[in-house]
């Protein structure tokens, strides 16, 4: 892989974090009754960081969960004829403001398949779309609430988003294949 741009280094990445914590906030006219759910395995992370950037703004600490999406993929039976299923610890939601956090959105299904996680767990009062890319390309009729930057790409780039608690640097790149 050919690395083609760097889009966002660690400042700018904590900019547009930033930014989405003040949108979250403006648009649910506070931060009562939001809990924070990041998709695993970068949306957690990155959902806590909202929580710690709200907690700043509004001095009301977030409840941040994660939600993993294996069990509500579309593309189990493609991945294998029995696939290993683990199960996901069930999230209380009823009533509450959920912003599902991710790193990328690219086709729409991984936010599908979250979405669909959520509702088994109970009725929120609504459920909104935090992601710090949006690629395009969308396959299912599904768009973030909150983007943090919009990246025209080509289905043959990847967009790689690396975060401290896990890659131990912070930065989006995008690689040519």
């Amino acid at each position: 892989m050919k690395l083609k741009a760097l889009i966002l280094d660690e400042k700018a990445m904590n900019r547009t974090l930033t930014r989405i914590s003040h949108e979250i906030i403006e648009k649910n006219k506070g931060a009562e009754d939001i809990v924070l759910v990041g998709i695993k395995r970068r949306g957690y992370p990155l959902a806590k960081r909202i929580s710690e950037n709200i907690y700043k703004i509004e001095k009301l600490k977030l409840r941040v969960e994660s939600v993993d999406i294996s069990l509500y993929r579309d593309d189990l039976s493609r991945l294998s004829d029995q696939p290993a299923i683990k199960k996901s610890h069930p999230i209380d939601v009823e009533d509450k403001k959920i912003i599902l956090v991710d790193d990328v959105i690219y086709t729409g299904r991984t936010a599908r398949a979250a979405i669909d996680a959520i509702i088994h767990s109970g009725r929120p009062k609504l459920i909104q779309l935090a992601v710090l890319i949006d690629r395009g390309h969308r396959e299912l009729p599904i768009r973030a609430d909150y983007v943090g930057k919009n990246i025209p790409t080509s289905r043959d780039e990847i967009v790689s988003v690396e975060i401290s608690e896990i890659d131990k640097c912070n930065s989006v790149k995008i690689y040519e294949v």
